[in-house]
């Protein structure tokens, strides 16, 4: 029973089950914000969704049965069992909070998905390198917002009156959102010589420090490839070694059967 449960939980076709079943409650969760479609087939998605709990709770439950212990040392198995707990969480008695955050189970179409997976174990791998360019990131935003504070505070209150609001427009001038025609050129129109300002700060911020953090990220992904490929070739050398000791069996099998055959011949 153990190994047809195991056998069963790790298949391909539960696995796409399990997608198929996350994606379509995707989809009546986007419907559930309709009021208009609500008001006919509350009760059909309100059924769905307990079916889809259910679902999922019996897979966990027979997840940790069959890793037992193992399933909580592991950080997608752990994710997973927060997601279902928080859908069996009642919404009544001061838990509505929780009924928003039942959308979090979607998230487990990335556990589900290797390719998914493989990309958020990449982006978790790049935090610690990352850590140091935000670091550098925001010492530079800190630096910029004191100095555009002090130079356009007077005749723009509205973008730079605090440090906060003047982190927030650098933000904005970031992004390259209205930038120009709607932040640089007004105020080149009071302070003709802003643009030494915001030019260098765009450069720096927006081209090379997002850019540095692209690099990493595609950095961590060709080592994760790179490691893959490697564990893949480190497999094809074991089975090589396998074979070729299976072959010296057989050709001393053969030897010694040879060997035999001729003995029982001379004596016949």
């Amino acid at each position: 029973m153990f190994n047809k449960i195991k056998i069963f939980i790790e298949s391909n076709l539960f696995t796409k089950f399990i997608i198929y079943l996350i994606i379509l409650n995707g989809i009546t969760m986007g419907l559930e914000t309709s009021k208009t479609l609500m008001s006919s087939f509350e009760s059909y998605t309100n059924f769905f969704n307990q079916f889809v709990i259910t679902i999922f709770t019996i897979e966990i439950i027979l997840r940790i049965y069959i890793h037992r212990l193992s399933f909580f040392k592991d950080p997608w198995s752990l994710f997973d069992f927060f997601v279902v707990a928080i859908s069996l969480v009642p919404t009544s008695s001061g838990f509505e909070i929780l009924r928003i955050l039942r959308v979090l189970r979607l998230f487990r179409i990335v556990t589900a998905v290797p390719q998914m997976k493989k990309i958020v174990s990449a982006l978790v791998s790049v935090i610690p390198g990352m850590l140091s360019v935000i670091a550098l990131m925001t010492l530079f935003f800190y630096i910029s917002a004191i100095m555009s504070t002090q130079l356009f505070s007077q005749n723009f209150p509205q973008w730079f009156g605090t440090l906060g609001e003047s982190f927030y427009t650098l933000f904005q001038i970031m992004t390259l959102e209205s930038w120009s025609m709607g932040i640089v050129r007004p105020i080149m129109e009071v302070s003709p010589h802003a643009w030494l300002f915001f030019v260098p700060f765009i450069f720096v911020v927006t081209f090379v420090m997002i850019n540095l953090v692209v690099a990493i990220i595609v950095d961590a992904m060709a080592i994760l490839n790179k490691k893959e490929d490697q564990e893949l070739l480190d497999e094809v050398h074991l089975n090589e070694i396998h074979v070729n000791d299976e072959i010296k069996k057989l050709r001393t099998e053969i030897s010694e059967l040879k060997i035999l055959i001729e003995n029982n011949f001379k004596n016949k």
